[in-house]
C-alpha cells in the first residue's frame, strides 16, 4: 500500500471546467475569475475578494495595499511557511518574529505584545495547519496600538472562529490555492477584505498598477489569476465543505485510535473549526524511536509523512543576521519534534486503519 502525505483532489468536473475555458479561447484573467472572486467572497462572508496567482502574491499585494514599506516592521510567527515573512521583506519592511503556542502552534497575545515596536504597522496571524489563531485578543492588541491585522489563511479554507469563517476575521485575509491545500486552482491565491478601498488597491497592484487599461498609476505586478485556474477553483469551492468534513472525520479517527501510541496528538481550541490542512503530531523525547527513524520506518511501510516545518523562519539563513527577533524557543522545539500524517479527503477506512496499525507496529518494534 502507498499512502502519500498529501495529494490534490482533482476529478472529472475540474477537467471539464478547464476544457470549457480552453475551448472559449479566453484563457487569461476574465469573467471566470470574476465569478470565482464573487463566490469566494460570499463563502468567506466578506464583500470583496481579489484573485491572485499565488498565496505569496496575495500576501505581498495585501501588505502593499495596506501601505507597508521600508522603515516598517510587521509581527509574524516564526513557526510557519517562509512566505509569511518573505512577503513582508518583499515590501522593504522587516518581519519581527513572535513565538507560538506549543499546543495550537499559533501566535499568542503575549508573544505579539513582546514584539510590538514604535515602527510596527501590522500583525500577520497564521491559521496554521487549518486551525484559526485566537483572533479576538490579538485584534484587541492591534486596535489598542493602531495596527493592521492580516490573516494568513493559506491553510484554512473553510476554517471557523466563533461562527465566522477564515478570511473574514481581520482587515485582510490571504489564501493559497496550491495543489495540496484544502482546495486548489492548480496554483493561485486570494485576498479577502471588508474594506472597498483596500480591495481596489489590491486589484490595481496585481494588474501592473493599472487604474484603467494602459493607465498605470502605481508600480504594480503581474499577479493575476487565469480563467483556467479560476475554473478549477469554482468546482473545488463547490466541494470544499465535503472535503473539509472528510478531513475532520479523518482527524477524529486518528484522535480516537492513536491515543495509546505515545505521540502527542494535535489539539483543537474551543470555539474554532479546525479543517486539518495537516494532521500534525509531536514525537516526544520519550517516544521509543526518533522522529527521522520513525518517518523512515513508516515510509518503508508505504505511509507518507512530512515535517512542517523543519527550520523555524527566524533560523533560516535569509533572516539569521537581518536584525529580526531571534528568541523563539517554542518554535525551535516544534521544528525538532513535529511530523505530519496523511489526512486528505481521499483516505479510505482501510487506509486509515493501515496508518494507525503502521504507527503502532513501528512504536512497538522499538519499545523496550
Amino acid at each position: 500500500m502507498h499512502i502519500p502525505v498529501a495529494r490534490p483532489c482533482i476529478e472529472q468536473g475540474e477537467i471539464e471546467a478547464v476544457a470549457r475555458v480552453m475551448q472559449s479561447g479566453m484563457l487569461a484573467q476574465g469573467s471566470v475569475v470574476a465569478e470565482f472572486e464573487s463566490r469566494f467572497a460570499e463563502y468567506c462572508g466578506v464583500p470583496h475578494a481579489v484573485a491572485a496567482n499565488s498565496g505569496t502574491a496575495a500576501l505581498h499585494a495585501a501588505l502593499l495595499a495596506a501601505g507597508i514599506g521600508p522603515g516598517d516592521t510587521v509581527v509574524v510567527p516564526s513557526f510557519s511557511f517562509i512566505a509569511t515573512a518573505t512577503s513582508v521583506s518583499m515590501c522593504g519592511a522587516l518581519p519581527v518574529f513572535a513565538d507560538v503556542d506549543p499546543g495550537s502552534f499559533n501566535l499568542t497575545p503575549d508573544a505579539v505584545l513582546a514584539c510590538i515596536r514604535p515602527d510596527t504597522k501590522a500583525v500577520i496571524g497564521v491559521h496554521l495547519f487549518g486551525q484559526p489563531f485566537d483572533v479576538r485578543p490579538i485584534r484587541e492588541i492591534c486596535d489598542d496600538h493602531g495596527l493592521l491585522l492580516i490573516e494568513d489563511a493559506a491553510q484554512a479554507h473553510g476554517a471557523g472562529y466563533h461562527g465566522k469563517r477564515a478570511g473574514g476575521l481581520a482587515d485582510l485575509g490571504c489564501f493559497s490555492f496550491y495543489p495540496t491545500k484544502n482546495m486548489t486552482t492548480g496554483e493561485g491565491g486570494m485576498v479577502t477584505t471588508g474594506n472597498a478601498a483596500l480591495a481596489e488597491r489590491v486589484r490595481i497592484l496585481i494588474n501592473h498598477g493599472q487604474s484603467q487599461k494602459y493607465l498605470h498609476t502605481t508600480l504594480g505586478y503581474n499577479y493575476r489569476m487565469t480563467n483556467l485556474g479560476a475554473a478549477i477553483g469554482l468546482v473545488q469551492l463547490g466541494k470544499l465543505e465535503r472535503f473539509n468534513e472528510r478531513r475532520i472525520a479523518n482527524a477524529e479517527y486518528f484522535d480516537r485510535h492513536l491515543k495509546a501510541s505515545g505521540l502527542e496528538l494535535p489539539c483543537r481550541k474551543e470555539g474554532v473549526r479546525h479543517v486539518y490542512h495537516q494532521y500534525v503530531v509531536k514525537v516526544p523525547p520519550e517516544f521509543p524511536v526518533g522522529r527521522e527513524e520513525f518517518m523512515q520506518a513508516l515510509q518503508e511501510r508505504g505511509v507518507g509523512t512530512a515535517v512542517h516545518y523543519p527550520i523555524p523562519i527566524h533560523r533560516q539563513p535569509v533572516y539569521r543576521d537581518a536584525g529580526c527577533n531571534a528568541k523563539c524557543p517554542v518554535s525551535d522545539t516544534l521544528a525538532a519534534s513535529v511530523m505530519s500524517l496523511p489526512v486528505t479527503p481521499h483516505l479510505t477506512g482501510e487506509e486509515l486503519r493501515y496508518i494507525c496499525d503502521a504507527v503502532f507496529a513501528v512504536a512497538e518494534g522499538h519499545a523496550g
